[in-house]
């Protein structure tokens, strides 16, 4: 049996978060010896892991700059537990894994990037190469592959030179089909629960964080012009005062709703009327995948991702990042077809998840590639030297 270890930054709420816990479920479930390392503590994601008999190993780091110490952690771990193939996600965690290799070999190291720009959410210029960026291009020698989420994230590693192209590949996120569908029963349920009735209802999800842009689509939503709509927000960050404030602010007091986390987000899609992102940069955005699965047409910003998810006019709109009257200009078009013609997108959306964003889908494109690497390169532990890379 093949010993896989994914190496994450965290175990909190957030998209890739949610896929590597996905992920490892659904790879113990087909035969595979699983384990997860957090580099942070272990968030509530932990749970699930070990609910589900993945045991989950912290290195306990809570400084924003990393402890040196934790790299020594890791490579003891590797060198008990002997993975077969080590599975990085998130930066911090596929640079730590690339630097302990010469320590503690393994045969396999693969990572994956989430995000189309390398970027803090205390946003920089989005044109600049990051030092993240430069770190991988630098470490590269050390992993087998990387992978990104979104071919925009891929043509944006290559044009930064941060991969070389023999190098790098495309593997989508992918969810549970089953459990994001539309449900009558809860789409009732929920709008009884929070005062949706007759009203057109604006689902967005994501963490209160500057990456999200909800500013913009808190300024869109106060120009639609349309007192028989509303706007539910569900997630959980440090912005959360200053969208209460902008709240507020706008006058929308009564027809925004900041839910704060939830653990129902498929009811709430089931529940809503359309589905809105207006992120001003994403990676391979897995909440548009969950709402079109669910039967959700969707507005979203063109910021990465999207643009691979979203097909304009089809299954639903694409509007440029931080322009708020584009974004509302987009809602209201939407507000304003017909419902047949919302629930034909939103039956496409469907199609479209299921045929191509199904998690089995992508698990088996990954088993795919980790057969592929074990052939190529044996099942015994690779030793990689340190060395310059030449300009």
């Amino acid at each position: 049996m093949n010993r896989l270890f994914f190496v994450i930054t965290g175990l909190g709420l957030g998209g890739a978060e949610t896929q590597v816990v996905q992920l490892a479920i659904r790879l113990k479930s087909r035969g595979w010896e699983v384990g997860v390392v957090s580099l942070t503590p272990p968030g509530i994601l932990a749970k699930e892991l070990e609910a589900n008999g993945i045991p989950v190993i912290s290195l306990g780091i809570r400084r924003r700059f990393p402890d040196p110490r934790s790299l020594f952690r890791l490579v003891r771990i590797i060198r008990l537990k002997k993975p077969t193939i080590l599975h990085a996600h998130m930066v911090h965690a596929n640079l730590l894994a690339r630097l302990v290799r010469p320590l503690a070999p393994v045969p396999v190291l693969i990572c994956t990037a989430h995000s189309t720009y390398e970027v803090s959410n205390r946003a920089r210029r989005l044109r600049e190469v990051t030092w993240r960026e430069k770190a991988y291009w630098l470490t590269d020698f050390l992993c087998d592959l990387t992978t990104q989420v979104s071919q925009a994230g891929l043509e944006r590693y290559l044009a930064v030179r941060a991969v070389p192209s023999q190098k790098i590949r495309l593997v989508h996120n992918g969810i549970d089909i089953q459990r994001f569908r539309f449900s009558a029963s809860e789409r009732e349920r929920i709008r009884a629960e929070l005062g949706g009735g007759g009203a057109f209802v604006w689902l967005a999800v994501g963490r209160l964080e500057p990456q999200k842009d909800y500013p913009t689509l808190l300024q869109a939503f106060a120009q639609l012009g349309r007192n028989d709509s509303v706007l539910w927000i569900a997630g959980e960050g440090r912005l959360r005062e200053e969208l209460e404030n902008l709240v507020r602010a706008l006058g929308l007091e009564g027809r925004v709703r900041l839910l704060g986390k939830r653990d129902d987000i498929p009811a709430l899609m089931s529940a809503a009327d359309a589905f809105v992102l207006s992120s001003m940069f994403e990676g391979f955005p897995l909440v548009i995948i969950e709402a079109m699965a669910c039967e959700l047409p969707v507005v979203a910003t063109d910021s990465g991702g999207p643009r691979e998810i979203v097909e304009d006019g089809q299954t639903g709109f694409l509007v440029p990042p931080k322009d708020p009257d584009a974004l509302a200009q987009a809602m209201l078009r939407l507000m304003n077809l017909p419902e047949t013609e919302r629930r034909k997108m939103g039956k496409l959306g469907r199609e479209k998840v299921v045929a191509k964003y199904s998690l089995d889908c992508i698990v088996d494109q990954w088993e795919a590639l980790y057969t592929e690497f074990l052939k190529r390169n044996g099942t015994r532990p690779r030793r990689i030297a340190f060395r310059i890379r030449p300009q």
